[in-house]
């Protein structure tokens, strides 16, 4: 008797990845669906799958049946709302690892549900694996398109019904496959912007979402790092930590931009030397490859998504202020280590876990 395929819903974005994330699973047995999640639609949230016309090939082997979910009101609130109020706080927020948290995987095991899917699949190039009783996630082969960091918020519920076809495979590959299975998609251009900003402008972004913003926050002082005014700035969300361009100040040296107060509405500067910093705390974390440990831990671990992984000692910390529960000291120096952005921790090509950045310990303080 012939054994019952598996059922798998493919998260479909109308992008080359995630459509031949797709048919890879098709040439692998599976009954494929997809699900386009519409995150930006004027409509009301409707939680009812819908038939979509989207179709990833016109070759009549990776016809498959494609739905929508409209997700437009949880996205505004958990993901555009978020981004807003992080800038608000003169923080950096990644609203791209916050999207795959609560709108693509809850989305799709939602969409799973409904449709009696055993697991989800999407096109990011990570790897997960069942070793020694617990699920867990790699970084992707291609390191160039390795998107591991970005999922570090997954929990084990989640990375047992998750798929990812795409992470023993390159970005040439990729496109190789797209143009053998026909895909519509193969020579889609990638888009590296934010999808609710337009032309990668956060600050006119703000400045439109948030009315009256720049009028409120506008000509607030710079500092130099003697605490001089050397100059006023167009608003304190419109910076960021680290940031040169833009201070529109003349002082006979670089100076970037060290802190940011929110409450005066001042930004500080200093040289590039006062970016660095070996000790940094993060919040709300989240641990896959391993307990949460009791004791510290090396690893190492990255502060952005180019960052390159660095050597680091991971301290467990009691709950503290703003929900700090862990120090992390890195064996050298970083540059601008930034409130909101994520500390991801690896072992190897391994994701252990990561937190949120809540700020850096001054030099003359760490232990």
């Amino acid at each position: 008797m012939e054994r019952k395929k598996k059922k798998v819903i493919v998260g479909l974005s109308g992008g080359v990845d995630s459509s031949v994330a797709a048919c890879l699973l098709v040439r692998e047995g599976y009954e494929v669906l997809g699900l386009h999640l519409k995150v930006l639609n004027e409509g009301d949230e409707s939680p009812v799958l819908e038939p979509s016309p989207m179709r990833i090939s016109n070759r009549e082997e990776f016809h498959i049946p494609v739905f929508t979910l409209n997700l437009s009101a949880r996205f505004q609130e958990k993901v555009i709302d978020y981004f807003k109020r992080e800038y608000l706080a003169a923080r950096t927020p990644n609203p791209c690892m916050v999207c795959n948290k609560t709108i693509k995987w809850r989305g799709l095991l939602e969409g799973a549900a409904q449709l009696g899917a055993d697991m989800v699949a999407t096109g990011h190039y990570a790897r997960t694996a069942f070793i020694d009783g617990r699920h867990r996630l790699f970084a992707g082969i291609d390191r160039k398109k390795d998107q591991s960091y970005f999922l570090w918020m997954l929990t084990q519920e989640e990375l047992s019904r998750t798929l990812l076809p795409l992470g023993a495979l390159t970005k040439p590959e990729v496109r190789d496959m797209a143009r053998s299975f026909g895909l519509t998609a193969a020579e889609k251009k990638e888009s590296q912007e934010i999808c609710f900003v337009p032309d990668d402008d956060y600050c006119s972004f703000l400045e439109n979402a948030v009315p009256g913003l720049r009028r409120r926050v506008e000509g607030g002082e710079i500092l130099d790092p003697s605490g001089r005014v050397i100059g006023h700035h167009k608003g304190y969300p419109f910076y960021t930590i680290g940031q040169r361009r833009g201070l529109g100040t003349a002082t006979g040296e670089p100076l970037y931009v060290t802190a940011i107060d929110p409450i005066g509405n001042i930004v500080h500067t200093g040289p590039k030397s006062a970016l660095l910093s070996t000790a940094v705390e993060v919040r709300h974390l989240n641990w896959i490859g391993v307990d949460p440990p009791s004791m510290p831990m090396e690893a190492t671990a990255k502060i952005r998504y180019r960052d390159s992984a660095s050597p680091c000692t991971i301290i467990p910390l009691e709950p503290g202020p703003a929900g700090v529960t862990a120090r992390i000291m890195f064996k050298e120096p970083k540059s601008a280590l930034t409130p909101g952005q994520a500390a991801v921790f690896y072992r190897g090509d391994e994701v252990l876990g990561g937190g949120i950045i809540e700020g850096t310990l001054p030099m003359e303080l760490h232990p």
